[in-house]
């Protein structure tokens, strides 16, 4: 995930806070709404809440 981290902070200008936050807040919506890519989400960016 910290390569991805790193990409927002370059690309978007974010800090790396706020680059944290927002991949956690895509990957809580991701799991929300499409629960059978939870097991996927989770091998890609790691166990997360």
């Amino acid at each position: 995930m910290q390569e991805l981290i790193d990409k927002l902070v370059k690309d978007a200008g974010l800090s790396e806070e706020q680059a944290q936050k927002a991949i956690l807040s895509v990957i809580g919506y991701v799991k929300e709404k499409f629960p059978m890519l939870e097991g996927a989400v989770d091998q890609i960016f790691g166990k997360s809440n």
